[in-house]
């Protein structure tokens, strides 16, 4: 299955994608990421033909092929191999030129998300962002979130809310012992994967420490914090 994600709302179309992958983990299906960070020659073809030591399906994410020119040939040459894998395969772009998106949907299901009017801004995908540690998104979305005229102290008050939410969830065993509503507290658990023993108590520190020095005039906060989220 090849299915993509692409537009020029990027914000959109990344949250799309990533909540579709969620989906398919939450299926049971285990997922590798692949971007051009971590691009080696071969590697989407070889995800395409894998065999899972314990059978059964695995999804692939491929986020921006075209930020590379290799990578972005690997694909498009092997649109049918992907298409046709037993494995689920599942692409972020950019906006696509008309014969662009013609050769996609000849192999992959499309889904295009274009910017329309202007909408009070979903703050809480910032949240969601830190929670899966995905530093691509985070940085995304908090420039996206300035550019629509939030205040950066409300924003790092989300940041804020969403890491006290890991710690407590780190520090109880229930969503009553943790004075949180189940659904936010399951989901704050599952987040927990993704960071070491103390991590997200030493990430708050710093973000505290952070927004208290730039009100004391010896930081300039939004600076400070782009540095902050690129470290997460």
């Amino acid at each position: 299955m090849l299915k993509v994600f692409c537009g020029n709302d990027q914000i959109k179309v990344r949250q799309q994608a990533l909540s579709f992958v969620e989906q398919l983990r939450e299926q049971g299906l285990s997922i590798e990421a692949i971007d051009s960070d971590n691009y080696e020659s071969g590697k989407i073809t070889e995800a395409a033909v894998k065999v899972s030591l314990f059978g059964g399906e695995m999804a692939c994410l491929i986020d921006m092929p075209s930020m590379d020119k290799e990578m972005s040939a690997e694909v498009t040459e092997n649109l049918a191999v992907l298409a046709k894998s037993q494995h689920h395969f599942v692409v972020i772009e950019g906006a696509l030129l008309a014969d662009e998106k013609k050769l996609w949907s000849k192999h992959a299901e499309v889904e295009e998300s274009k910017a329309g009017a202007a909408t009070r801004f979903n703050t809480f995908a910032l949240a969601d962002a830190l929670a899966r540690r995905d530093r691509k998104s985070l940085w995304l979305i908090w420039n996206e979130a300035r550019l629509s005229g939030i205040a950066t102290e409300e924003l790092v008050g989300i940041l804020w809310w969403q890491l006290k939410s890991l710690r407590l969830a780190a520090l109880t065993k229930s969503a009553e012992e943790a004075g949180m509503k189940d659904y936010p507290y399951q989901k704050a658990k599952r987040a927990l994967l993704k960071f070491k023993a103390d991590e997200t108590e030493t990430l708050s520190h710093v973000l505290l420490d952070t927004y208290h020095q730039s009100r004391l005039g010896g930081l300039d906060l939004d600076l400070a914090i782009e540095r902050w989220l690129l470290r997460v």
